[in-house]
């Protein structure tokens, strides 16, 4: 399989897991405001707060590659940015599995008691590190490493367009679906009833993931009316600036929300401060900052 092949599936499968990721946290979100919640036991309300905060972080491993080919490498396919992915894409699944089996176990504990969710809760957490990374290590080392690697020469424009539209899709749909729940939200009686500054906040997140998915869609609908479908480097810029640019109110949007669900769950607003500063800070680093301190390393021997 050619590096050009192997990017593009590694940049399908993370869109994969972010959709799920972004639905999931969707949900926790939503969950923070029904009826029920208010009815679960107090350990049960922190776990589902760590729960919001591992999904945050499984959010931005996820998206970080995208990152990462945008900002590190101009879109260009380099066996970095391939164990960039794969990196990636395998660290998250830790974040995710803790907050799935979290959620598994809060779920089991209202249905069928404390220890059910436990043991519930844990064995999907075991099974999901059994098949998500024994399994694979396991197959890897029957398999071996590959001897030789494919060389690097420089990717086509059209292969440029297509990764670049790829990325913007990679987290388009778990960002509508985010929209979806924040929406539904300010519908319930429980939304009313949070203070007039969580509101604001809230208004304010959702308002940051509308941009966000106005600025993720702005690459395919100037390439179709603006460009009628050719491909140019002026388009390549372009979409690749929206790109770029997109995942910042995303990021506002999730730590400001992530403010509104802590301080709802726990009735502590210096933790729903420090969730939602975690929180910004953690997407940040990962879709920015991080990138640039990469391209600023691998730009220094060129420059001596």
């Amino acid at each position: 399989m050619t590096l050009a092949k192997k990017l593009s599936t590694a940049l399908m499968e993370t869109r994969l897991l972010i959709l799920g990721a972004q639905v999931l946290f969707g949900f926790e979100f939503h969950g923070v405001f029904q009826e029920g919640f208010a009815t679960l036991p107090w350990h049960s309300r922190y776990l589902h707060c760590v729960s919001l905060v591992a999904m945050v972080l499984a959010m931005g491993l996820l998206v970080a590659p995208s990152s990462q080919h945008r900002i590190v490498e101009r879109g260009e396919e380099t066996h970095r940015i391939l164990r960039a992915t794969s990196m990636l894409a395998s660290l998250a699944l830790l974040p995710f599995g803790l907050s799935l089996g979290i959620d598994v176990f809060i779920g089991m504990e209202t249905i069928a008691g404390t220890r059910a969710g436990v043991l519930v809760g844990t064995a999907v957490c075991v099974l999901a590190g059994l098949l998500w990374y024994a399994f694979g290590f396991a197959v890897k080392l029957r398999r071996g490493e590959p001897m030789v690697q494919d060389e690097e020469k420089p990717t086509q424009l059209s292969t440029k367009i297509d990764q670049m539209l790829t990325e913007a899709r990679v987290v388009l749909p778990g960002a509508q679906a985010l929209l979806g729940f924040q929406l539904t939200v300010t519908l319930t009686h429980t939304f009313q009833q949070l203070p007039h500054s969580s509101k604001l906040l809230h208004a304010m997140a959702l308002c940051c993931v509308a941009l966000a998915i106005v600025l993720l869609m702005t690459p395919a609908a100037l390439h179709r009316i603006g460009f009628k479908g050719e491909e140019s480097k002026s388009f390549l810029s372009m979409g690749s600036l929206v790109v770029m640019v997109a995942p910042l109110p995303l990021a506002i949007g999730i730590a400001g929300d992530i403010y509104v669900a802590v301080e709802k769950a726990v009735e502590s607003s210096a933790l729903g401060y420090a969730a939602g500063i975690a929180a910004i800070c953690i997407l940040l680093f990962l879709w920015y900052v991080q990138p640039l301190i990469i391209r600023t390393r691998l730009q220094r021997p060129t420059a001596a």
